[in-house]
């Protein structure tokens, strides 16, 4: 099999220097380096951002807002600080419209929970067959609170969304059109633009699942022109549990609140209770403070990249991976989309991907198995499960080889 270079002939992103900001990439597993491709999953963070929440419980924690204290003052300034750097990231046109959520999960199910008490029996709510679940089950429950349909538009044999079908779908008595920006399983780049603009068309509320998208590319809501994009921290280099969800402020004030408590009100009684301004409706309890103090710095470290650059260096992975998969014997790529991000979702012969992974995890080489939290599209495919080599802007040409040395190594172990 053919090695190339660690990083493209000529891309000016040097990968290799920024790996460096990555402390655990520079760990062994089984006496072997770490080769960390789930990235899809979850990304790693870098010292950037482990410094900023290290230093935020070490010296600025307390509870955010209505503190007068010097330590609530600071970390009330070092959380919504975080939200303005959202705001400016995504391109939001206020700081309002920024609701910060546990992930992309709440994100979407205070959504479907909210916006879903004004549905009825007589409405509609249209995703695709590529959605996570996480984009499936909570509609699902809002058709069951509501007695709305659940619609779902079919998959082109390349991985691709049915647009001709999906518009078909829309009528007059679709409210809420749910898609994802980038495919979890398959690394499909939905053309999100056109969706949009179809579903507007036909009078329908947008809601995008960003998850996969905001780590590779721009993200422009103002742009996009969708009502509602929802993403997560911990697959943009920031910890875990904390994640955002922009909403148009007309639509958010209409929105009755998604759950009960502290910081979401303005006063109550025991008959009675006002609801406080946004964004603070919508963030019950003392929120994930730290988690954001990360995020914001993970846009920090983010901001400082050429995304164009990083976009050519990960397609560059993506495309030089295909390859070299493609020349073992038995190997398939599920999901051939012309547009595809940094995921690349593979069976190799008759081997489960469980074994698949068990065995390239001994080589130190980190991928995902089983259906990704997308049921329907291995249904959709006839597979019971894939394996899952997914990349991100610190990976390198090597990192693909070790993987098909694992790979290789399946192959004559199974046959």
């Amino acid at each position: 099999m053919s090695q190339a270079p660690a990083a493209a002939p000529g891309s000016g992103f040097d990968a290799r220097q920024l790996r460096r900001d990555f402390p655990i990439l520079a760990t062994e597993v089984y006496g072997k380096p770490l080769t960390y491709l789930d990235n899809a999953a979850s990304s790693q963070r870098p010292a950037q951002v482990i410094d900023a929440v290290a230093h935020y419980e070490r010296h600025l924690h307390a509870n955010v807002h209505r503190g007068v204290h010097y330590l609530s003052q600071q970390a009330t300034d070092a959380y919504e600080g975080a939200r303005d750097r959202v705001q400016a990231f995504v391109n939001a046109s206020s700081r309002q419209e920024i609701i910060f959520t546990r992930g992309t999960t709440e994100a979407i199910n205070l959504v479907a929970a909210s916006l879903g008490q004004a549905l009825g029996p007589d409405d509609e709510i249209l995703i695709t067959w590529l959605e996570h679940h996480s984009n499936i089950v909570p509609w699902q429950l809002a058709c069951q609170r509501s007695g709305a349909t659940l619609k779902v538009a079919p998959l082109l044999d390349d991985g691709s969304v049915d647009l001709l079908a999906f518009e078909r779908l829309l009528t007059e008595r679709t409210r809420i059109v749910a898609i994802s920006h980038i495919s979890n399983a398959l690394g499909t780049i939905n053309p999100v633009e056109t969706m949009v603009d179809l579903a507007q068309q036909a009078g329908a509320k947008t809601l995008i699942d960003g998850a996969q998208a905001v780590p590779h590319q721009r993200i422009d809501v103002s742009a996009l022109n969708c009502d509602f994009y929802a993403f997560s921290g911990h697959k943009m280099y920031a910890p875990t549990g904390i994640g955002v969800l922009y909403g148009r402020a007309e639509l958010l004030e209409e929105m009755p609140p998604y759950q009960g408590g502290g910081e979401m009100i303005r006063t109550v009684s025991f008959t009675d209770t006002t609801f406080n301004a946004l964004p603070y409706k919508f963030e019950a309890g003392t929120p994930n403070i730290s988690g954001a103090v990360g995020l914001g710095a993970s846009i920090d470290y983010l901001n400082n990249l050429d995304y164009a650059l990083l976009e050519a260096h990960e397609t560059d992975l993506l495309e030089y991976a295909q390859a070299q998969l493609l020349e073992l014997p038995g190997a398939k790529i599920i999901g051939t989309a012309q547009r595809k991000a940094s995921v690349m979702s593979f069976t190799l012969g008759d081997i489960h991907a469980h074994d698949l992974g068990t065995i390239v995890d001994r080589e130190g080489v980190a991928i995902r198995t089983g259906h990704h939290c997308a049921m329907p599209v291995m249904e959709r495919f006839a597979v019971p499960a894939t394996a899952r080599a997914s990349f991100a802007f610190y990976n390198l040409r090597e990192d693909v080889d070790r993987l098909m040395a694992g790979l290789t190594q399946a192959l004559e172990i199974f046959t």
